[in-house]
């Protein structure tokens, strides 16, 4: 299996057969024929029978075809969530009814009463402060959460009054750690997929107007075999041309540079999820963050700015790209968006076998641009720039504050906003380990820093500056 879940490769057969089917003109005659490919019966092998099983890839289904109920990039399927265990501090059957009632005596609200000569939590007072759960020398009183509760750190799930998983669109930041973590794949990201072979097709072969791939820097090691295929691939599918968003890393890391020692503090503006998670959660640091466009949409600002007919496809392993392309100042420039997964659909889609194919050059970028995919890379190519463009310490000297996580994140925004420390340059990632850890990625084993690291060393251009050398297109 490619994935490391029987729940993504649900989604990508999904996402394949749809593919197929609009590769083939057949979609809407072939649609309510997927259910019954995927889910072939007659016995079950995910859920209490085959009919529920269908129902579900029907859901999967409009999902694949970006028929979603709100604008939100990322939904709940209510007929997949599978009502796990109500949230909330509970007391299991380790409680000894000790003597002690350290419990009921840590608890600032009068919880937790003894009956019986056991530990009660009235859940009317509980504030799920967590005392209880440090005060228990038994470590009888535990904390259950849903995956989805638990992944999310801005606290943008809920559970309704049906006990199905709820979105607060509000607060969320389209990172998509809900949509790997949940095990019943009952969260997911609508896709554009469609939209990626319209724009492929109506291009007539590049003859209407050019297709940009434009590829993240974490597609490296992705696709299990070389990269130079899948550049080759990414040109049977039908682009004309591959760029990698790393030489837009090189641009934003000059541009976010001379901002930084413009105004002294600075948040970095290239990953979208972090940035949303700034305005929503702290408002008052909104000025902070960067003016720069992110890498995606800086170097597809570039290309269209010189070819305006053309049409740009951004590949990743981001759900919150998806988002971002719908804002003012980026939707003029990125026409789509696909991740990993939804590029492999495409692929087998096609019949195309990337172990086949010749290997094709992709050298676009420095090696500071490409490890933009790891965290501390972004901080890196800032320094990189510092140095490039001769700005000695004694006029700026960069102290960045690297976080990787939203817990992280949180921290370091934080200390900030309270003048804790002397950080001035906040690399701020949602994912852990950065891009490298996206929701979207195929796989999301250990993740070698490393890996990205040689990645970036067989680059031809080792300067920043002199990655500006491949801007033409």
């Amino acid at each position: 299996m490619m994935f490391d879940t029987s729940v993504q490769e649900l989604k990508y057969k999904v996402l394949r057969e749809v593919a197929r089917l609009a590769y083939e003109d057949r979609l809407e005659e072939g649609l309510l024929d997927i259910s019954g490919i995927i889910v072939p019966g007659p016995l079950p092998t995910m859920r209490c029978c085959i009919y529920k099983e269908r129902a579900i890839v029907n859901e999967q289904v409009k999902f694949a075809m970006n028929q979603g109920k709100t604008n939100n990039v990322i939904e709940v399927l209510p007929i997949a969530c599978d009502e796990c265990l109500v949230d909330g501090i509970q007391v299991s059957q380790a409680c000894r009814g000790c003597i002690a009632h350290r419990c009921m005596n840590a608890c600032p609200k009068d919880a937790i009463k003894i009956v019986e000569h056991k530990a009660v939590i009235d859940k009317t007072k509980c504030v799920e402060c967590g005392r209880c759960l440090a005060a228990c020398p038994y470590s009888a009183i535990v904390k259950n959460e849903r995956p989805c509760v638990r992944s999310c750190k801005p606290k943008a799930i809920s559970i309704d009054e049906n006990r199905c998983a709820k979105i607060d669109d509000e607060k969320c930041i389209g990172c998509g750690a809900c949509v790997y973590q949940c095990p019943f794949g009952a969260i997911s990201d609508k896709s554009y997929i469609l939209d990626t072979i319209d724009i492929l097709r109506k291009s007539e072969n590049n003859t209407k107007y050019n297709v940009y791939a434009v590829v993240a820097p974490s597609i490296s090691g992705q696709f299990a075999v070389p990269l130079g295929k899948v550049v080759t691939g990414l040109k049977v599918l039908g682009f004309k041309c591959v760029k990698e968003a790393a030489l837009g890393a090189d641009m934003v890391a000059y541009k976010e540079a001379s901002e930084l020692v413009e105004k002294g503090f600075l948040v970095s503006s290239c990953c979208p999820a972090f940035v949303r998670y700034v305005e929503t959660q702290f408002p008052a640091m909104k000025d902070k963050i960067s003016g720069n466009l992110s890498p995606m949409a800086e170097i597809a600002k570039h290309i269209k700015l010189r070819e305006p007919s053309s049409k740009i496809v951004f590949i990743g392993p981001c759900t919150a790209k998806k988002a971002e392309i719908q804002k003012e100042g980026v939707k003029d420039f990125v026409d789509n968006v696909i991740t990993f997964e939804e590029l492999q659909a495409l692929f087998d889609a096609r019949g195309i076998q990337l172990d086949t194919l010749e290997e094709e050059l992709l050298d676009n970028a420095s090696y500071f641009g490409r490890i933009f995919a790891r965290s501390g890379g972004v901080a890196d190519a800032i320094a990189e720039s510092l140095k490039e463009m001769q700005i000695p310490e004694e006029v700026f000297k960069l102290t960045p504050a690297v976080c990787d996580g939203i817990d992280n994140c949180k921290t370091a925004l934080l200390k900030a906003q309270k003048g804790i420390g002397n950080e001035n340059f906040i690399e701020g990632m949602a994912c852990v380990d950065g891009c490298i850890g996206g929701a979207a990625c195929l796989t999301h084993g250990p993740k070698d820093k490393l890996a990205v690291d040689r990645y970036g060393k067989e680059a031809v251009e080792k300067k920043i500056s002199d990655s500006f050398t491949s801007l033409e297109l």
